[in-house]
């Protein structure tokens, strides 16, 4: 290291390596821009070890010192707070292990055949998938519902099982090293702020894979594929009927220009022409007899819960009801209700109204409307303030406005341990016009009997044969979407406006 650091020092025009020579007093600007050079250069000294050679791509990559060791202890410590953060592993046996069957089929193909994977249903109506570094693979039973055929699902699997060969979360974390890294020298350099903005920067755009990543596990997928014998556009086919769900939902939300927040491609970023040139630039060769096995996938997530589950309560047209809970309310005609993880919303089509659902954090023994201004409400001045009695629960309301929208808070207390709350907002000008479907909504707040919730059941996927008679639309009108049947059939079987039926043809179908 001396050595090394005389050598550096030498070319740096400094004769000695004692520091007293560096006085700054004493320096002139092209010295002191050849010591700056000199401290990045040492800080950058120790990462010059920590690269190595990606089994997947051949390519040297930056690791930061994160070793395969390493990747597969960081994986066994994120798996369970992943697994919890998604709603469980979904307890079907069979399916799990169908789905880890293909998976291992996959991993076998690749450059890291003897890593130990896991591969995980994730119990949420999400469509996702992703890798943990160690070879943690999770697919969601939303993502499941929505492929079509063994290769499809192959493809997703692939896809994921090529950033763990491709070790793209070392690479990942390498570059959050280096950017750390490059932030100190700046700070060194430049003081402090340099440094803490470099770091912030780093992290915002490490947050997801790049392009090119994503692009080497398409390629890495196909070549699995291949390799296993599916039908290589399995890939590219998914992709297709995940936009078409994505925008899908984006119509049904009222904001068909935002298909993108309905689509794991934010953090996913391909496209089918982009998986369609990884795939030729693969070199893998046509399959003969490709394996597709779409009865056989259909055979495994036949019975499978579609939506949400009882711990997330559900959703029944403008009903929501919760049978772990106890309780269900209605919200207005014309508004549409979304399940999210904190909150139930609700928002009206003309996009002037919002009702907000949840549960207080906390409970509280005092009166009603003192929760409301000295809780709940305390940071705000609410106006109106009364007590309510609603099905013979306590509860108290209030009002404020400002900026052209008004607001109705209500609290209502469940029993000693709940108080569940309401948000009614909406824009000035429709406040009077839904002031007695807001009304109808609080007092349909009720609790549920024991054979109410009992009666509650989770939406399944189930598989249909076609008879001879059948139209898209007969067996689109068996599922309870309403007027969103035929739509979210088509989407849900990849099958097109104006698809035509063959029969003895099996199709997805979403029943009570």
């Amino acid at each position: 290291m001396i050595a090394l650091l005389r050598t550096l020092f030498s070319k740096l025009g400094f004769s000695k390596l004692g520091f007293s020579n560096l006085g700054f007093s004493e320096l002139g600007l092209s010295q002191l821009g050849r010591l700056r050079g000199l401290i990045a250069a040492l800080l950058l000294l120790p990462l010059l070890a920590a690269c190595a050679t990606a089994p997947g791509t051949g390519r040297t990559i930056f690791t930061g010192g994160l070793s395969e060791e390493g990747e597969a202890e960081m994986g066994r410590e994120q798996h369970p707070k992943v697994v919890a953060e998604y709603g469980g592993a979904y307890a079907d046996p069979e399916l799990n292990r169908y789905v880890t069957s293909v998976g291992n089929f996959l991993a076998k193909t690749s450059e890291r055949p003897d890593l130990d994977y896991t591969f995980t249903i994730l119990d949420t109506p999400i469509v996702n998938a992703f890798a943990l570094p160690g070879g943690y693979v999770y697919v969601t039973r939303g993502l499941l519902a929505l492929a079509n055929s063994e290769a499809e699902l192959a493809g997703v699997l692939g896809h994921e099982i090529g950033h763990v060969t491709a070790r793209h979360t070392a690479e990942r974390y390498g570059q959050t090293v280096a950017a750390n890294v490059a932030g100190v020298g700046l700070g060194v350099l430049l003081g402090g702020e340099a440094a803490q903005a470099s770091s912030a920067v780093g992290a915002l755009v490490l947050r997801s894979y790049s392009r090119d990543q994503e692009f080497e596990s398409d390629l890495l997928g196909g070549r699995y594929l291949a390799r296993a014998g599916y039908d290589t556009a399995g890939m590219a086919d998914f992709l297709k009927q995940l936009q078409a769900h994505s925008r899908l939902e984006a119509e049904l939300a009222g904001q068909p220009e935002k298909a993108d927040a309905f689509n794991i491609m934010q953090t996913h970023p391909r496209t089918a022409d982009r998986i369609e040139r990884a795939l030729a630039q693969s070199g893998v060769q046509p399959v003969d007899e490709p394996l597709v096995a779409r009865n056989l996938y259909f055979s495994k997530i036949d019975g499978m819960i579609y939506g949400d589950k009882a711990d997330e309560g559900y959703i029944r047209g403008r009903t929501f009801a919760h049978p772990k809970l106890k309780f269900a309310f209605e919200v207005p005609e014309g508004f549409r209700l979304y399940n999210q993880p904190q909150a139930v919303i609700a928002r009206d089509g003309e996009g002037k109204a919002v009702i907000q659902f949840d549960r207080a954090p906390k409970p509280y023994d005092g009166p009603m409307t003192d929760y409301l201004t000295r809780v709940w409400g305390a940071e705000v001045n609410l106006g109106g303030v009364e007590a309510l009695s609603i099905n013979g629960m306590a509860a108290a309301t209030g009002t404020l406005s400002g900026n052209g929208r008004d607001y109705r808070l209500l609290a209502v207390r469940y029993d000693s341990r709940s108080i569940y709350r309401f948000i009614f907002l909406s824009a000035s000008d429709r406040t009077a016009a839904l002031n007695r479907p807001f009304r109808e909504t609080t007092y349909s707040f009720r609790k549920l009997s024991n054979a109410e919730a009992a009666a509650l059941k989770p939406r399944r996927i189930r598989i249909y044969q076609a008879q001879a008679s059948d139209t898209a639309s007969r067996i689109a009108a068996r599922m309870p979407f309403g007027s969103e049947n035929l739509q979210r059939f088509l989407v849900l079987n990849g099958l097109g406006r104006n698809a035509t039926l063959q029969a003895g043809q099996k199709v997805k179908i979403v029943v009570e």
